[in-house]
């Protein structure tokens, strides 16, 4: 039997899921584990143990060849992609030291000690000085470090779960280039762990150069699947494990934009807007592109932090009727708000969101708040929904023009992905908002597609990834921009939306001061 099959396993932040791909991008199989997201011992924190993932991942995989009846000896490599920035401390055995820190953790560490010598001089300067304090504060090694310090010295490794992952199957401490993504002493222009006048950020971290993880190029090989993994997950001993990236970089690239002129939108629990380069760009200054699914290139990111995970908040806070209604069909509660969607006419009739339900760290800023106006006596919970969804997509139209600007490169057309893009009416209004086609990609695991792809380079059934993408991606549908829908929201869009956050920076300014 022909070798040409590709195991991706893909751990978000909902579910585990173990994909089978064939080399023209087919889903042959798959199988999911849910997961109970994180748990919360106070206020803000979020947590998970990072045994718990990896026991998630092992049973995904013994599911599928249960359930599957793919012959193991088709498969002839492993790749993995993850959630991002959820961090793990390890110790000398490899076993974990605490709870992981989940990426949607809100803690913080104030009122570090300053920062002596050159770096905390030149860190003086107006401009800068907020942005550091603002990502020492953010760091969750500063934390643990600070608030937890007998952890912190026990830890011989401190990797992302991507890293945790790849040391459980292969025994090794590496992890792909493409997946650090997070307050770690990384220099996102080199794409390697910093150095020269990137060495500040191992002053202002308490992670040293012996706690990081060995750095692959997404698509070499990080190491072979152990016996011990083997028999954890059923995975065939000796199989390569491929380097692969994190699930935004990978949803981009098994998306189908490759070339900088695409926009790919991300409607996932954080909503992005990405566009994949050669050269370094900076959408906003300090602020860098994160590492792409491709050895070597960039991926422009603006982000959304709550994005559609505003609908599960919506769905919480004013969708009782819809959830009722779904347990009697049988079906999502999800799959009823595109009629609440369509009840509103383009614009909401007036009421306009800004989607800044959580704080930003320079465009919005640390101060930024959600608001929504317009409000008058014709509004329903569905105008209400439908502005959220329409907010979203203006802040990521704000995205697309900023990196549009410092790129140099326009885009021209708009690939959807992740869980919103199943909403048939959320497409067309993307297409509007953005007055560009937007095209749904024709399998909706994109990510782990990707990561799919990265290793078809890897194993050299592609030559590279312009033949890989252009063999193993294509779009599903594509939706078109209605012209006249298309203006009401330009004069929206410019006239209302972009005004708002200038306009209501101080009151939240004052409002930080008051609450604080």
């Amino acid at each position: 039997m022909s070798k040409d099959l590709i195991l991706t396993i893909d751990n978000g932040t909902q579910s585990v899921r173990a994909l089978v791909f064939d080399l023209q991008g087919n889903l042959v199989a798959k199988s999911q584990i849910q997961l109970e997201p994180y748990f919360s011992e106070k206020p803000g924190w979020a947590e998970q143990h990072a045994e718990y993932y990896w026991d998630s991942l092992c049973q995904a995989c013994q599911k599928l060849w249960e359930t599957s009846g793919v012959a193991k000896d088709a498969i002839a490599g492993v790749t993995i992609t993850t959630q991002r920035s959820t961090v793990i401390n390890l110790d000398k055995d490899g076993k974990p030291l605490r709870p992981a820190i989940v990426w949607l953790d809100q803690r913080r560490t104030e009122n570090l000690p300053p920062l002596g010598g050159l770096w905390g001089t030149i860190f003086k300067l107006p401009g800068l000085r907020d942005t550091v304090n603002y990502l020492r504060a953010e760091a969750e090694a500063n934390w643990i470090r600070t608030y937890q310090p007998e952890i912190w010295r026990k830890t011989y490794k401190y990797v992302f779960l991507s890293g945790y992952h790849i040391y459980k199957l292969t025994g090794r401490f590496v992890d792909s280039i493409g997946s650090q993504v997070g307050y770690i002493p990384f220099d996102y222009r080199k794409q390697c762990w910093s150095a020269g006048l990137e060495a500040w950020k191992w002053d202002v971290l308490p992670v040293e150069p012996s706690m990081v993880p060995e750095l692959v190029p997404p698509a070499g090989q990080l190491g072979a699947i152990t016996k011990e993994a083997s028999e954890a997950t059923g995975i065939p001993a000796g199989l390569p494990v491929i380097a692969a990236a994190a699930d935004k970089a990978c949803e981009v690239i098994g998306s189908g934009a490759l070339e900088p002129n695409i926009g790919c939108l991300s409607y996932g629990t954080t909503a992005t807007f990405n566009t994949t380069h050669k050269k370094y760009v900076e959408a906003i200054p300090l602020i860098p592109p994160y590492p792409a699914a491709v050895p070597g290139y960039y991926s422009l990111e603006m982000m959304v932090y709550r994005g559609f995970w505003m609908v599960s908040w919506f769905k919480k806070e004013f969708a009782l009727r819809e959830e009722r209604l779904a347990e009697e069909l049988g079906v999502t509660p999800e799959t009823l708000f595109d009629d609440l969607l369509n009840q509103v006419p383009p614009g909401s009739m007036g009421l306009v969101l800004q989607p800044f339900w959580s704080p930003g760290l320079k465009v919005p800023g640390p101060e930024a708040k959600g608001a929504i106006i317009g409000f008058s006596d014709v509004h329903t919970r569905a105008h209400i929904y439908r502005a959220m969804l329409e907010g979203l997509a203006y802040a990521l139209r704000n995205g697309k023009e900023r990196s549009e600007k410092r790129s140099g490169i326009p885009v021209t057309e708009l690939r959807v992905a992740g869980g919103g893009s199943q909403s048939d009416a959320a497409m067309q209004l993307t297409a509007d908002i953005f007055g560009l086609p937007a095209g749904r990609p024709h399998i909706y695991e994109a990510s782990g597609l990707g990561a799919a792809i990265d290793a078809a380079v890897g194993l050299k059934f592609y030559p590279d990834f312009s033949a890989a993408v252009k063999a193993m991606t294509r779009v599903g549908r594509q939706f078109l921009p209605n012209p006249q829908t298309r203006r009401i929201y330009d004069d929206l869009y410019n006239k209302i939306y972009q005004q708002m956050y200038g306009r209501l920076k101080p009151l939240y300014e004052e409002l930080r001061k008051i609450i604080s």
